[in-house]
């Protein structure tokens, strides 16, 4: 009887430990989509996405306005300002997004994707028809070259992530796997999945680095049909294009050609649309929204106004404390500028009241801390570092200063210097100096758009109550762009937008290794052991509620820490077209997606 109930337990524990095996071995079958967490929302072998029209006529041409300027087209590296529709209009992905849900990758170049239960590998079975736009096949050779060269040479970003990958081996030509172990990163098999693929033949790894107006060659829907170095990028639709009837990419790319045109300002960026010279305009300025659409076109109806709403984070605008400056290594400086900053007068006064005061770095999501109080998984996360979150925000009382809107509220006023001088700063007359070396409190405000400049001379305004000089520097886009990736400023504005699925880019943002980096987006040089420690938490979430209580643990780190004067955002996209562009009847959860446009023949 003894060695039978041995037998027996041997039996049930056998079974026990085969179980999870099985598990395991059944959630690596090579699968059509892969999603961050639970489900994708799309069947294999689906038709097409529900936010477009798969039936969307082909032809035409699409002209775009843009802002600024450019002095290459390789959107991969950190050297010159890239033109970012090479990304997607002519490099592929493995893998294309799911524009409907938080974070979940469909097939591409890749038709299928596998992994495991814990992510320590994927695998990615090449489409055999997935071919460059030199008529050349993709393989896994070129997947590997592609991987190789990026983590090598590429942004800071791809750096970081693709050289947690232990081996990359193709085990045919269609086959390419990633070995991931040890990482403890469950995006990292997505994050993969969205690396763009670069041919092995017609890629010099010497020169890749180096700024050029010689296109990348991609296997996307487009090519570069010219280039007017600085001024304009013409994209033309591949007539062979391998991949146009993939599910994927029903009712996209439908124009025949598209057409970048870049404006150095915004005036007269929005002349042009007035005239017709470019087709739809995402609107950025409240003030002409409300009141600047009143020109011919747009009172006769064939140009109309479109608010959009999406489902995703407001993301944060805001002006960055570079706190490598000892200035603003302080954090009650920090605070006191932020509590000088009058929202209410100037939202009021410059935005025609439409903006709403952000105070969240994931505002409007369930992702925001803001007014909910940490949970108890969230405490758990953060105990480790008991200074790192004030109580205020802990307990989800926190917002940020708002004043009386007058322009002189003196409460404001008095906790701003209050806060000044425990930081060893007096007023001198009209003139705040340190205490200590008697230099006056004074900073420069990087701006390169006239929008950028209006807001900075208007919160120069508002410092100055307080003895404080904030000079505003106006420099051109390249200048702009070149200082603000080496940190070369005092405070600029800058907007981090935000999908429902952060990841690995947030080590990118607010990581302490990118604090030391160029190329980098954490400009304000913040170095946290609770934001890292945050970070890695959100990255090893298996479900959704561990991941929200992370990301919003996280939330509650950047906001203690005051590293930006928080601005504001719009509840809606505002989209201005001319009526011979056509849109989905239906929007995406990201909300405003061009490529699923079209034009009417004879339009």
């Amino acid at each position: 009887m003894l060695l039978m109930k041995t037998g027996k337990h041997l039996r049930l524990l056998a079974a026990a430990l085969l179980l999870p095996m099985l598990a395991n071995a059944a959630s690596s079958q090579p699968r059509h989509a892969i999603a961050m967490h639970g489900e994708p929302a799309m069947p294999e072998g689906f038709a097409s996405f529900p936010y477009v029209n798969p039936d969307a006529p082909k032809g035409g041409r699409r002209v775009q306005g843009v802002l600024g300027t450019f002095d290459s087209l390789n959107p991969l590296i950190v050297k010159g300002v890239s033109v970012p529709e090479m990304r997607s209009y002519v490099l592929e992905g493995l893998m294309a997004r799911g524009y409907d849900e938080p974070f979940t990758l469909y097939g591409l170049l890749a038709s299928t994707v596998e992994t495991d239960a814990e992510r320590s590998y994927v695998t990615f079975g090449l489409n055999p028809a997935a071919k460059f736009s030199d008529g050349k096949p993709v393989t896994a050779d070129d997947v590997i070259f592609t991987w190789q060269l990026l983590r090598d040479h590429g942004r800071p970003n791809y750096q970081t992530y693709y050289s947690k990958v232990v081996k990359a081996e193709a085990l045919d030509d269609h086959t390419v796997r990633f070995d991931l172990s040890g990482s403890n990163d469950r995006e990292l098999p997505l994050i993969l999945g969205l690396m763009p693929v670069l041919p092995k033949h017609a890629t010099d790894p010497a020169t890749f680095e180096d700024t050029s107006f010689r296109p990348l060659l991609g296997s996307g829907p487009y090519v570069v049909q010219t280039v007017d170095p600085g001024h304009s990028v013409t994209l033309k639709r591949d007539p062979n294009y391998w991949g146009r009837d993939l599910p994927v990419n029903r009712g996209y790319w439908n124009f025949d050609t598209i057409r970048l045109d870049y404006f150095r300002d915004a005036n007269s960026q929005f002349e042009a649309f007035k005239k017709g010279l470019y087709d739809i305009r995402i609107e950025t300025d409240p003030g002409r929204w409300v009141s600047a659409y009143d020109f011919p076109a747009a009172r006769d109806g064939r140009v109309v106004k479109d608010g959009i709403r999406d489902g995703l984070p407001k993301g944060m605008l805001g002006l960055v404390f570079n706190t490598r400056r000892p200035l603003f290594a302080d954090i009650r400086v920090r605070q006191a500028l932020m509590t000088l900053f009058d929202f209410e007068w100037i939202n009021t006064n410059l935005f025609f009241g439409q903006y709403s005061r952000t105070a969240s770095y994931f505002d409007g999501s369930e992702l925001s801390s803001h007014g909910v109080p940490a949970s108890e998984r969230e405490r758990a996360l953060l105990a480790p570092f008991p200074d790192a979150v004030t109580p205020e925000i802990l307990d989800g009382t926190w917002s940020p200063p708002a004043t009386d809107g007058s322009g002189r509220d003196r409460d404001m006023l008095k906790r701003a210097i209050a806060l000044l001088e425990a930081a060893g700063y007096t007023l001198d007359g009209r003139q705040l100096r340190n205490q200590a070396t008697g230099a006056p409190f004074r900073f420069e405000i990087m701006v390169t758009t006239r929008d950028q400049e209006r807001l900075a001379l208007q919160y120069a305004q508002n410092v100055k109550r307080a003895g404080i000089t904030a000079d505003v520097r106006s420099v051109d886009a390249a200048q702009y762009e070149q200082r603000r990736l080496t940190y070369d400023f005092d405070m600029i504005q800058n907007r981090w937008d935000e999908s429902l699925s952060p990841g690995n880019e947030q080590a990118f943002y607010w990581g302490s290794a990118a604090a030391d980096q160029d190329g980098t987006r954490n400009y304000m040089g913040m170095k946290s052991a609770a934001a890292d420690a945050m970070i890695a938490a959100l990255l090893r979430a298996k479900s959704r509620p561990e991941f929200v209580d992370a990301v919003r643990a996280l939330d509650r780190v950047l906001l203690s820490g005051t590293y930006v004067i928080p601005l504001y955002h719009s509840a809606e996209q505002w989209i201005a077209r001319w009526t011979t562009m056509h849109h989905p009847d239906r929007t995406a959860l990201s909300g405003f997606l061009p490529e699923t446009w079209w034009t009417q023949p004879g339009q």
